[in-house]
């Protein structure tokens, strides 16, 4: 490991319990705002497709512990990406703003992805930091939002926050994360050496300044974690991103097939970077098992990403306003 990343390591990497919801000076800030937009101060988002069984408790615990108990985020959205179960309903009910995807900027059709959902979000918060929460967490602790929102809320010059955490598969500690330890670290340390530190990069918990994911470009799906840490990191430097343990993640596990598919578009996002280019056949086959042997299916791998979200008109508009 390079000896600035061992430096950064000590200065930029923190615990959850460094920061609890009711600090004076967070609390201060999230209720009254931090920037000069006229905006509200932090506002999670919660990308969500069908999450019935999980979001109603994330949201219900954000609401409880972080608007109402201690007032840390002024804004909870979830945006919709198109549920066929009662996840819009659900988290409703528990309390959330609700926005289906397809209503955010329609003159520009919607393609499937979470980074897609992720980039729109930002039209319609209007938060000064804008907190990402995976909607299918199990157990969720407030301490996801508390911990890494609380950086940005107590130090300037920290731009984008990272949450790191034991991810158990099943029964077994520390064995999730797989598409993480066969793929994105090797990326990132054959390539981006300096960002060798984060220890979940893929992870979906992260709070980001508004005034740097605005500056961004977003991959569509899968690769929108790994793309925005290398573009952060080109953007504003290694000292201005960190980390914060909030100690474990439960959620729901894909199937060795779906995670080929994440693999593919975090490989193709890699790539992008790398040589600004495009992959000759962006696809990926695999093979299933049929009554009469392997059947081969191939799928798309995600090329399209959307522009730095200053760049869209309606956007420029709304914050001008």
């Amino acid at each position: 490991m390079l000896e600035e990343v061992e430096r950064w390591l000590t200065r930029r990497s923190w615990s959850a319990a460094d920061r609890p919801p009711a600090h004076p000076q967070a609390t201060a800030i999230g209720a009254h705002g931090t920037g000069g937009t006229g905006g509200t101060g932090v506002s999670v988002v919660l990308p969500a497709l069908n999450e019935a069984e999980t979001v109603g408790d994330i949201v219900a615990t954000i609401r409880r512990e972080l608007m109402e108990k201690n007032r840390l985020v002024d804004e909870l959205v979830v945006i919709d990406s198109g549920s066929t179960d009662a996840t819009a309903e659900v988290a409703r009910r528990a309390g959330a703003r609700v926005v289906h995807r397809d209503a955010i900027l329609p003159r520009l059709p919607a393609v499937p992805g979470k980074g897609e959902v992720l980039w729109r979000s930002l039209l319609v918060t209007s938060g000064d930091i804008l907190c990402f929460i995976d909607a299918d967490l199990k157990d969720f602790s407030a301490d996801f939002v508390s911990g890494i929102v609380g950086p940005l809320l107590t130090d300037p010059e920290v731009q984008f926050v990272k949450a790191m955490y034991d991810r158990p598969l099943g029964e077994v500690a520390g064995q999730g994360g797989r598409v993480t330890e066969l793929v994105a670290r090797p990326l990132l340390n054959l390539h981006w050496p300096l960002l060798a530190g984060f220890v979940q990069p893929l992870g979906g918990e992260y709070a980001v300044r508004r005034s740097l994911l605005e500056r961004l470009p977003f991959p569509v799906g899968y690769g929108v974690e790994l793309g925005l840490l290398v573009d952060a990191l080109h953007t504003v430097g290694l000292d201005a991103l960190a980390q914060v343990d909030v100690g474990v993640r439960v959620h729901r596990h894909q199937d060795g097939q779906a995670l080929g598919r994440m693999a593919a578009a975090i490989y193709r996002t890699a790539q992008v970077r790398l040589s600004r280019g495009h992959l000759v056949r962006p696809s990926l086959t695999q093979f299933e098992r049929g009554p009469h042997g392997f059947v081969p299916h191939t799928y798309p791998v995600d090329t399209q990403e959307r522009p730095p979200m200053r760049e869209i008109e309606e956007y420029a508009a709304r914050r001008a306003a």
